[in-house]
């Protein structure tokens, strides 16, 4: 089934752009001629399209942004690279941004521009034999992603509604990229939750550490960032058998997704940790084995480490028979990150290999979900983006609930002294507006306090 990618704002087009090239240079890969061959056809047909008079494969993508040099150089990326491009009439821009102001972007330039915006979509959605759904990438931070961005996903709950939508989300770097981002977040996620079927957050503080960590890249750039968001959604959404059949890719990769982790409308935030990754010069050094993929993975998941160098080895789930309040249970076994539901994918060499028992304890996950329903898990003998094993998890869990919790705490200090609520108003945001949005969240975070 065909996606229909919708890259918002600056961040959003230029992590779309990533991902595409990404999904471009992987379906070039060397493999067996006969699994190359079906793997490449299903990628292709998943993200890309023919049109007429053009040489290459042409993205199934529309994209928007208030301010026109971010798309320009984005077609023109595309364009280069000589193996695949955007369709001539795919893109929408004006010449004015929205000033990082959420209202801005969803109260004034969405309600503006919808008709226009949503024509693209429509446009390419008929060039889908199959729709398997929407992804918006968008940021957290500024005014026309975030804001346009959750007023058209809005727009394609209301026009498609039996549509699947999963959210890319980039949260902001902690130490402030914008000054009313901590405001824009809250906007964003509220409303979010009402039209989208789930939100995959990535951190760029998380993403940074990646970057330093494990790639030892020194002068760190927002394309190094985007490149490893790039490869962790290709990981996920490149083609996989997502049922016990390594011989036929799953058809439908976001309702398999969706099916998987999004078992009640409380719980849609998912994270996603991915291992191994390095630079270049290190992975021709390096040999992986499927022990020591899973096992760092799972102790990932349970430390709630996002990068592989962080791991608590320390950290342990309550032993077998202790209850959670337990006295004879240590502080960091209270402390671990509890799951509602995770998706384990692995691809590469010798897949069945891996011994993925470790997730299938009851310990890691809520009292109240099964953990032969909590896990689900994808296999493909087919290697990934130069790596010949590689590993993911996808977790709905209590992985966001600090950042979230600091997020809210930061923007209500700022609420409760006013500071620039005024120009929010003056778009057509009220205290009443900003009040209920805070109530959505803190209603968040209280759902996932309540898993463990």
């Amino acid at each position: 089934m065909a996606l229909v990618l919708l890259q918002l704002g600056q961040c959003g087009n230029q992590v779309g752009q990533e991902l595409l090239e990404l999904v471009s240079q992987d379906g070039r890969s060397d493999r067996s001629r006969s699994r190359a061959d079906t793997y490449r056809a299903v990628s292709l047909e998943r993200f890309f399209r023919q049109e007429a008079g053009a040489n290459v494969p042409v993205a199934r993508a529309v994209l928007v942004d208030m301010e026109p040099k971010v798309i320009s150089r984005t077609l023109s990326k595309a364009m280069k690279s000589g193996q695949w491009s955007y369709g001539n009439q795919s893109y929408f821009c004006q010449k004015q941004g929205s000033g990082n102001n959420w209202a801005n972007g969803f109260c004034i330039h969405g309600p503006q521009h919808e008709e226009a915006v949503m024509d693209l979509v429509r446009r390419e959605v008929e060039q889908c034999e199959r729709l398997g759904g929407f992804i918006p990438i968008m940021s957290l931070a500024g005014g026309t992603g975030s804001g346009l961005g959750t007023y058209i996903t809005r727009c394609l709950r209301d026009t498609y509604p039996n549509s699947f939508i999963l959210n890319q989300l980039t949260w902001p770097y902690g130490t402030g990229e914008v000054i009313v981002q901590d405001y824009n977040a809250v906007l964003t996620l509220s409303h979010l939750y009402q039209s989208s079927d789930a939100l995959l957050i990535h951190e760029n503080d998380t993403l940074h550490k990646i970057c330093s960590q494990l790639m030892n890249i020194k002068q760190i750039s927002f394309t190094d960032i985007n490149k490893v968001i790039a490869h962790q959604l290709g990981s996920v959404l490149q083609p996989v058998c997502t049922r016990w059949s390594i011989s036929e890719y799953g058809t439908n990769p976001l309702g398999d997704l969706l099916e998987s982790l999004v078992t009640h409308p409380e719980y849609k935030l998912l994270s996603l940790m991915n291992t191994p990754l390095m630079s270049d010069k290190s992975l021709q050094f390096s040999t992986f084995t499927w022990p020591a993929l899973v096992k760092n993975l799972r102790q990932m998941l349970i430390s709630n480490a996002k990068v592989e160098a962080g791991i608590d080895w320390q950290m342990k789930l309550p032993s077998a028979g202790h209850p959670p309040a337990s006295k004879l249970i240590s502080d960091r076994e209270l402390h671990f990150n509890t799951s509602l539901t995770n998706l384990l994918v692995l691809r590469g060499k010798e897949v069945l290999q891996a011994d993925t028992d470790g997730f299938k304890e009851q310990a890691l996950y809520t009292t109240w979900m099964p953990a032969d329903s909590a896990l689900n898990i994808w296999r493909t003998c087919t290697t990934f983006n130069k790596y010949e094993k590689s590993a993911t998890v996808v977790s709905n869990s209590q992985c966001l609930q600090k950042p979230l919790d600091s997020t809210v705490a930061k923007a209500w200090d700022m609420f409760a002294s006013r500071a620039y609520v005024h120009q929010y108003m003056k778009h057509g945001i009220s205290e009443e507006d900003f009040l209920d949005c805070f109530t959505t969240v803190e209603q968040i975070i209280a759902s996932y306090s309540s898993l463990g």
